[in-house]
């Protein structure tokens, strides 16, 4: 066999829908844009929806429509992809790491707590694999630590504490005590990136929760004057009849998402909860096959929360780094592609650069030393999964 790590489901529905855009005129940002924001609004039941090119420049507008800066700290777990912490370099505030929990790949909460500072704006969780984080416990420690908030801006002090912005590149779907992904934080940002659960190649889009001292349109039209520009109207506003006119407000950025990107988007949302479900039964085919044997299985099912199913991160008991390495040869040898989530941030060189070092986050290296992240999507069939399972439990032998 010859197993792909994590292809895109692409059906003819997807291929319609942008031949569709490609008739239309409409190739850029437009009425399929618009209409994957409402969708992806109706879907969260948040209250408004931006959709750009990425996650990473879907965080890195909303810091930036909170204005986050110079002098302002960012609290961030140390096991995440390096675009959680990028972004907030990108604005110039300063990242401030925080250790996971023992034997967990969730952010300590209670370091978090101590963590916080007087120069503190945001924290961004990071739903990893799809596992939504504890928000209950995240804004219970936010107001207990309010009175140490200093608001800079008008839309700081509507909220008057620190604001939690969501990442939730990975959690697209992924429901905890009745809530879905995008009504759980203050913003949310998805990634709709090739390898996600719901594509559009690449995209990305932020999502908020209503706040009853803020206005929503002004929100919605900031996060579009950011990424497009500094300029008041889109393409499609332009279109209208004598609708040219516009100004740029401030020499702004580039990172709207097209309409056929938004194409794929719908589309795939129409089929996403069978998606979800076909990811579901893999990854019980998976804790079934790994009872009771050396591989530790995340948990992806609760009375009180159902993940987006995006990866099966497997960790194996009583193996080291060089172990590990080679057990992801070994399974490459037998044609399964597998991967690693992730190498932590105090690990690579351009945050060792900034001072961080891994010494100072064991729990996080704990985490990563032992993980192998295997194929998980809805194109993966039952014969391929059993193949999956048997060799590595084969290959684990030798260890």
């Amino acid at each position: 066999m010859n197993i792909a790590f994590s292809p895109p489901d692409i059906s003819d529905e997807e291929i319609n829908e942008v031949i569709e855009s490609l008739k239309s005129g409409w190739i850029t940002t437009g009425p399929k844009t618009k209409e994957f924001e409402r969708k992806i609004t109706e879907y969260c039941g948040s209250d408004r929806t931006v959709c750009l090119s990425s996650a990473t420049s879907s965080l890195e507008m909303t810091l930036r429509m909170l204005g986050i800066g110079k002098g302002d700290e960012v609290i961030l777990p140390a096991y995440t992809y390096t675009a959680t912490c990028s972004v907030i370099c990108h604005v110039g505030a300063t990242p401030v790491m925080v250790d996971s929990q023992i034997d967990s790949k969730e952010m300590d909460y209670d370091k978090m707590a101590e963590a916080i500072t007087e120069r503190t704006k945001v924290i961004i969780p990071v739903d990893i694999a799809g596992i939504l984080c504890d928000y209950e416990r995240i804004f219970e420690i936010v107001e207990d630590k309010r009175e140490l908030f200093k608001a800079d801006n008008d839309i700081q002090k509507a909220f008057g504490r620190i604001i939690v912005l969501a990442d939730s590149s990975h959690a697209f779907g992924a429901v905890k005590k009745g809530k879905t992904a995008g009504n759980l934080a203050d913003f949310t940002c998805f990634s709709f990136h090739a390898v996600k659960n719901l594509t559009t190649a690449e995209g990305g889009a932020v999502t908020w929760r209503s706040h009853d001292e803020l206005n929503s349109d002004k929100i919605y039209k900031q996060l579009q004057v950011l990424s497009l520009h500094g300029q008041t109207r889109d393409a499609l506003e332009k279109a209208n009849n004598g609708s040219w006119e516009y100004d740029v407000l401030l020499p702004g950025y580039k990172c709207n998402m097209t309409d056929i990107q938004a194409s794929i988007g719908l589309a795939q949302l129409n089929r996403y909860e069978k998606l979800l479900e076909r990811r579901h039964e893999i990854i019980r085919k998976y804790d079934g096959g790994f009872k009771d044997t050396r591989v530790i299985t995340p948990k992806h099912v609760s009375e009180n929360f159902k993940s987006s199913g995006h990866l099966y991160l497997a960790r194996i008991k009583d193996v080291s780094l060089e172990d590990r390495n080679e057990i992801i040869e070994k399974m490459g040898e037998r044609g399964i592609a597998t991967n690693v989530h992730y190498k932590p941030l105090p690990m690579l060189t351009a945050y060792k650069n900034l001072g961080f070092d891994i010494k100072d986050y064991p729990n996080a290296y704990a985490q990563f030393v032992n993980e192998i992240t295997l194929p998980l999507y809805s194109t993966l069939t039952d014969e391929e999964a059993d193949y999956i399972i048997g060799n590595l439990l084969e290959i684990l032998e030798e260890y």
